[in-house]
């Protein structure tokens, strides 16, 4: 993966956010599509200066202009502010690790006490 483009879970979730008109765009262009509007803000580049990889500039850019018109990226960080939520609201798996008042980190959630290193060379 190349630093402008998406993880498979990344797209996963973006993907349902896109709207598909009647007209396009074509499924299969849609992720270089995000990927270069995703590169143009990263980089501070001109449209025009998008790499051909991604589609013409002027298709980046017109599919870019679209999709915030229709209010798509709204949608996305309001999409990823619920699912933040809902992870955070999550209970933790049983058995996972957990840190003690001592800062040490123990999978049975005890605290870090001392052990028998410890009490052989005090």
């Amino acid at each position: 993966m190349t630093r402008g483009q998406l993880s498979g879970a990344e797209w996963e979730f973006i993907e349902p956010y896109l709207p598909i008109g009647e007209y396009g765009p074509y499924h299969e262009r849609l992720r270089r599509q995000f990927e270069g509007m995703v590169r143009h803000f990263k980089t501070g580049s001109q449209w025009r200066g998008t790499p051909r990889g991604f589609g013409t500039w002027s298709t980046v850019h017109n599919r870019f202009r679209q999709w915030r018109d229709a209010g798509v990226s709204e949608s996305l960080l309001g999409g990823a502010i619920a699912e933040a939520a809902e992870e955070a609201n999550r209970p933790r798996q049983k058995g996972a690790a957990r840190r003690s008042k001592t800062g040490t980190t123990t999978r049975d959630g005890k605290s870090g006490g001392t052990s028998d290193a410890d009490a052989g060379s005090a």
